[in-house]
């Protein structure tokens, strides 16, 4: 999949493709979630409205004790002015505290609400996806990206809000005070506004740079903490640090960019402010000497000159914190606009009712390819009969994972058909069909937690006892028991701690209490040793009776007393019989037999 961040090209026009800029359309999507807490938005927003005079009050209130009390000696009517200053002040602080635990629950309501969006939109794509976006990428996504909208959705709106309300009251009060000393102020502002235009694109991208290596980085860490014991037993630390190094140092540039733009950036804002308040003084002064000006407003002024560029700075700062927040929203809505490979589920089942497994499983001329046209299955045709118990073998790579990938829907075939019971395959909701599959892999994977917590993986409800029993037919209540917790001894990530046998026998406890009308062991047994095999062999009996089964493995020793054996080669289907017709027929099945047993095979060169 081209395009940044991994995903596809064709998401440009979704961004792009609007009226508007992408940037606006960027924004009104943050926005629609802050339409559910409309009484929140409309509180923060009407105690930001209300209280955003209270700042600009205090210097012209300055202004009236310095000019009318303090120079007339009126102590009486400074007490009164001081007073009311002393509330402004008090208003004003209680104003920042509401408007900002206001906004702050705004923000991380609607970061969570994001959050789980982005989570429930990666359950649902398919296994394809991941096939072709490493996992560092997405972790920085959930994390990162979204870490950096919940200042502009905490802070950043309401504050723009205040802000620019405050903007508007400084230069309505200046005006009325002295419109000639608001023109001088107001003459920096050009300069302002196109110094902030000039870095806004430059920003950008350097903002992307810095998302994108760091996406780089947590893939490559997520990649080498899994594999770390391979980097190790190959001696490949050093080069391996090289590497990060070099994706450090392309992550610590794109940071530095930043800082260059926004290191010349703010000191020229400060300059312009200072500029601003010499020419205030310099014009004052002249005023002063022709009488033409009284000191309060000259210290009103001065103060206006440091509230007026304070919400500037702010919005500068908002703009820093939108940059970040655009680039990161881009490439989380990217993500949650991806829709390659994602099927939307049908109404396969009649009136919402559960569909069961009656009849047959077929295959009807199917091919399969991971990329291109590099076809792993070729013209597979098969029929598999409720209650029968199937075996598929073949060597490494001939196709027999991908016919279970294809069963559970995990990856869509190009050509053919896969029927249940004569639906096709794609009309059937995956829910409903995963609920009827079982699927025991080769490589099981745990979560961390509790032993219990993952037998009961389906069903959390499930009662102790239920899970003890599965446990004790499988055989894994032997050594669950051995633990001083017992089901609640806690493992960590993908069952650290525990032998490949130990999580073998848990997803056997696991897919026995998942009840699954269609169960498929794929490469089931090839973890364990002599003495677990003999335990899953007498569980898996128990767990195949009365159910569809199928069955694939490398060991011929573990399918001899399946209904029927499927036989693959380069995705072709060879052989198909029970084990002693393909034995008879002395084909691919018997070599393969023989290679199994050594010893069978002396005895028949002999």
């Amino acid at each position: 999949m081209g395009g940044r961040g991994g995903f596809t090209t064709q998401q440009d026009d979704t961004l792009k493709g609007r009226k508007g800029s992408a940037d606006g359309y960027i924004v009104s999507r943050l926005l629609q979630y802050v339409k559910p807490m409309k009484g929140l938005v409309a509180t923060a927003m009407l105690v930001t409205i209300g209280g955003s005079f209270l700042g600009p009050m205090r210097p012209y209130l300055t202004k009236v004790a310095i000019d009318d009390h303090i120079s007339k000696g009126d102590l009486h009517g400074l007490a009164t002015i001081s007073l009311i200053l002393g509330a402004v002040i008090l208003l004003d602080g209680l104003k920042q505290y509401a408007a900002t635990w206001l906004a702050q629950l705004i923000g991380q309501k609607a970061v969570f609400n994001i959050r789980m969006d982005v989570f429930s939109h990666l359950q649902k794509l398919p296994a394809r996806f991941y096939d072709r976006n490493p996992i560092g990428r997405l972790i920085t996504r959930t994390t990162n990206d979204i870490e950096s909208l919940n200042e502009l959705l905490s802070s950043g709106i309401v504050t723009i809000l205040g802000d620019t309300l405050q903007l508007v009251f400084i230069v309505g009060i200046m005006v009325w005070i002295d419109w000639q000393l608001t023109l001088v102020v107001l003459a920096i502002l050009p300069l302002m506004l196109y110094a902030t235009f000039f870095f806004k694109s430059r920003v950008r991208k350097a903002f992307g740079d810095v998302r994108t290596h760091l996406a780089r980085l947590n893939t490559f860490f997520q990649e080498h903490i899994t594999g770390m014991s391979i980097v190790q037993l190959f001696n490949r630390e050093e080069r391996e640090s090289e590497h990060y190094a070099e994706i450090n140092r392309d992550h610590r540039d794109a940071n530095i960019r930043t800082v260059f733009y926004f290191s010349i950036y703010y000191p020229l804002i400060e300059t312009l402010s200072a500029a601003a308040a010499g020419l205030v003084i310099w014009y004052s002064g002249v005023r002063l000497l022709k009488a033409d000006l009284t000191i309060g407003v000259v210290i009103s002024f001065v103060q206006y000159i440091s509230l007026f560029f304070r919400p500037l700075q702010h919005l500068s700062d908002k703009f820093n914190t939108m940059q970040t927040a655009i680039a990161s929203s881009d490439r989380i809505f990217r993500l949650l606009d991806e829709k390659e490979g994602l099927e939307e589920d049908s109404a396969a089942d009649t009136n919402g009712q559960p569909l069961h497994f009656r009849e047959s499983i077929e295959f009807k001329n199917v091919w399969f390819a991971y990329e291109g046209e590099n076809w792993v299955l070729k013209d597979v045709s098969f029929t598999i009969r409720k209650g029968e118990k199937i075996a598929i073998v073949g060597a490494t790579g001939s196709g027999k994972t991908t016919i279970i990938n294809i069963l559970s829907r995990l990856y869509p075939y190009q050509k053919g058909e896969v029927l249940l019971d004569g639906v096709p395959l794609e009309k059937i909701p995956q829910q409903s069909l995963r609920r009827r599959i079982g699927v025991v892999m080769q490589d099981v994977f745990l979560f961390s937690g509790t032993i219990r917590e993952n037998l009961a993986f389906a069903n959390p409800n499930l009662p102790v006892e239920t899970l003890r029993a599965a446990a004790e037919t499988v055989g894994a209540d032997r050594f669950i028991r051995k633990f001083p917790e017992g089901y609640e001894h806690r493992i960590l990530e993908n069952g650290t701690g525990l032998s490949a046998g130990q999580k073998q026998l848990i997803a056997f406890v696991r897919a026995l209490l998942y009840n699954p009308e269609v169960l498929v062991l794929d490469e089931a047994t090839s973890s364990v040793d002599t003495e677990t095999e003999g335990l899953v062999d007498r569980a898996t009996l128990r767990l195949m009776k009365g159910r569809t089964s199928i069955i694939i493995a490398h060991r011929l020793s573990s399918v001899q007393r399946a209904d029927r054996i499927i036989v693959l080669h380069k995705g072709v289907i060879r052989e198909t019989g029970t084990h002693q017709e393909l034995l008879r027929e002395r084909g691919l099945y018997h070599k393969l037999y023989l290679l199994q047993h050594p010893e069978r095979l002396a005895a028949e060169g002999a």
